[in-house]
């Protein structure tokens, strides 16, 4: 059935594509469209293209890592560009994409080494370092929380990046604010995000940030069903607004842009295989601009995010990316 799917899928989305410029297919990871996060930014960065230049964009949706290939296979067999998201979703495209080398493929927060392969990652760990520094600084309960997703490498880089930003504020202040983390093993899971979240707030958390997907939405509705003092911070795209004033702040990764500058390449010819890691330099990573709770944070705090922001585009902080690296960092001395 699933093979006699994707033929009719294929045969028909040919004829419907058949003397446009160029057609873009997106196949999303398994928390699919409508997470508020990882997903959907990237199909926000691909409808920057439709209204930019006019392309037809068409997305599959995976509900299962079995998709994976199946799923990329009938895009490139229709498309011009196929935009692949997920860190699962490497093998894949490694076998898929040398079949069908005049097809372009843009791929998020993986690399492969092929010539029609254009891969973008992030420094989600920079980013997620504002957010930790953040966190520690406004907890009343000297105590914080991470939910993570499936312990992959990016979402590694966001839990220890997260917490070396405690650890700076903990050096920098005297202080000892301790870290609870854990992972719900899926992407798409509201209710396990929901349920850890409430863990960590039972042991004490005040603030808790998920770097989850779609499991991450069960953080936010966690933190405003608390109620006052209890926060969560956002991840991916800016979600402040899915809980004003119960979302302190997101870590964000512009994917949208990622994925809309995959595409321009393809379009002026500048496209180019190999790797881009965006960062908090050129404003790949960073946090988001606290819409409805920058009056809650101290013009004190503010500023400290600042000078860390600099010392991290200047190199003076590296923030550490991996576990072992998180275990030798040391804190610099930092003016304020």
């Amino acid at each position: 059935m699933r093979k006699f799917l994707i033929a009719f899928l294929v045969s028909i989305l040919a004829l419907a594509t058949v003397g446009l410029p160029l057609t873009v297919f997106f196949v999303t990871d398994t928390g699919g469209l409508g997470d508020k996060s990882f997903n959907d930014s990237a199909w926000a960065g691909v409808q920057m293209a439709v209204k930019e230049y006019g392309i037809t964009a068409n997305v599959i949706q995976s509900y299962e890592q079995a998709d994976y290939v199946p799923n990329l296979t009938a895009a490139a067999q229709v498309a011009d560009v196929v935009v692949a998201v997920g860190f699962m979703m490497q093998d894949a495209v490694s076998k898929v994409a040398p079949q069908f080398p005049n097809v372009k493929f843009i791929t998020i927060d993986f690399s492969v080494d092929a010539p029609n392969v254009e891969s973008f990652l992030f420094a989600e760990n920079q980013g997620a370092y504002l957010a930790g520094y953040l966190a520690a600084a406004m907890s009343k309960t000297g105590k914080v929380g991470f939910v993570g997703g499936i312990p992959i490498p990016p979402v590694e880089r966001y839990q220890y990046g997260y917490e070396a930003g405690i650890q700076t504020y903990n050096v920098l202040n005297g202080a000892n604010v301790q870290v609870l983390s854990g992972y719900v093993g899926s992407f798409d899971d509201p209710a396990a995000g929901k349920a850890m979240t409430n863990s960590q707030f039972s042991e004490g958390a005040d603030i808790v940030f998920a770097a989850a997907g779609l499991s991450g939405l069960g953080t936010i509705e966690a933190a405003k069903d608390a109620g006052p003092g209890h926060f969560a911070i956002g991840v991916d795209q800016d979600q402040d607004y899915l809980a004003p004033g119960y979302v302190l702040t997101s870590a964000m990764k512009r994917v949208d842009v990622a994925v809309f500058d995959g595409i321009k390449s393809v379009i002026d010819g500048t496209f180019k295989a190999g790797t881009v890691t965006l960062t908090l330099k050129d404003n790949g990573v960073g946090i988001s601009p606290m819409t409805y709770t920058k009056q809650l944070v101290p013009a004190s705090v503010m500023h400290q995010l600042d000078v860390l922001k600099q010392a991290v585009i200047s190199g003076k902080i590296v923030v550490p990316a991996t576990e072992k690296e998180l275990q030798s960092f040391q804190v610099p001395p930092i003016q304020f």
